[in-house]
């Protein structure tokens, strides 16, 4: 076969692969999303975006993830960093840190529920060491702050595994002669690390981040088992349009908002975080 011809030969299935589940589901769903029956139209978008609960379902959704990943990049850069320095035992720490990978966002959201709901294990704690006289439903509209650090918390614990797979990868492409030059030249473990390990591992950061931004944005699950329609996000707007109010031009509107959304970040992150010619993830 000629050799010009076989890398197009190799990526054909991949090619459609994606036209045949995400290019054409999204032409679907975009004029589903444009149009009411009788021609193209913005209406859809007019009527998700002058509902009342839009804005505040927006301002949840940005704000759980500009709480959230800050938080799981920190923990992530640590523990990827300890992992690495580990010479014995490292196998099963990144094991037993990555467990929640294999949870799924509804039962994550019901681990955490079992621990803040008003029968629950913070209840029963602060009730045996005399905080309160009686069990507190904190999971209530009285309670919106640890509504939503419940949920922060639930998505931290299930979803920092996600980056921190990443950055061991990335950290365990960094040459070892490289820290072992800065050791020589008297570098401390902290300039080391601002020196060698970040910018080298630039890459690696950037693919982290771009892939939990986007998942950030989509979160649903985890809402709605520990907030409900106490903490309205865009995804659970999107399933109440199409599921409840039977409305699925609506929903394919709020959904191609998260993705604009999704992209408009993406590209952010890409620009914040170039990577030069040549670097490898």
């Amino acid at each position: 076969m000629n050799a010009r011809i076989l890398p197009y030969v190799l990526i054909l299935p991949v090619t459609l692969f994606l036209c045949l589940f995400f290019l054409y589901p999204f032409i679907l769903v975009a004029q589903q999303a444009f149009s009411t029956g009788s021609g193209f139209t913005l209406d859809n978008f007019r009527d998700v975006t002058s509902h009342w609960k839009f804005p505040i379902s927006m301002k949840n959704t940005l704000l759980l993830a500009a709480a959230v990943v800050p938080i799981q990049l920190a923990l992530a850069l640590l523990m990827a960093t300890m992992v690495s320095r580990m010479e014995k035992g490292r196998d099963l720490v990144l094991y037993i840190w990555t467990i929640p990978l294999g949870i799924s966002d509804l039962a994550a959201g019901l681990i955490w529920l079992a621990i803040f709901e008003q029968s629950g294990f913070l209840n029963t704690m602060m009730s045996g060491l005399g905080v309160v006289d009686k069990p507190v439903n904190l999971l209530s509209y009285q309670h919106p702050g640890i509504v939503f650090l419940a949920i922060a918390l639930a998505e931290i614990w299930r979803a920092t595994a996600i980056m921190l797979v990443i950055l061991v990868a990335g950290i365990g492409l960094i040459p070892k002669e490289y820290y072992e030059a800065a050791e020589v030249f008297g570098a401390s473990p902290w300039k080391r690390f601002l020196r060698i390990t970040l910018p080298m591992l630039r890459p690696s950061l950037q693919t982290a981040l771009v892939l939990r931004v986007i998942l950030a944005f989509e979160i649903f699950a985890v809402v709605a088992a520990l907030g409900g329609t106490l903490f309205p996000v865009l995804m659970g707007e999107t399933y109440a349009y199409q599921f409840d109010l039977l409305n699925g031009g609506a929903a394919a509107a709020i959904a191609l908002i998260i993705l604009a959304i999704s992209i408009g970040f993406t590209l952010l992150i890409l620009r914040l975080l170039r990577v030069p010619k040549g670097a490898s993830i």
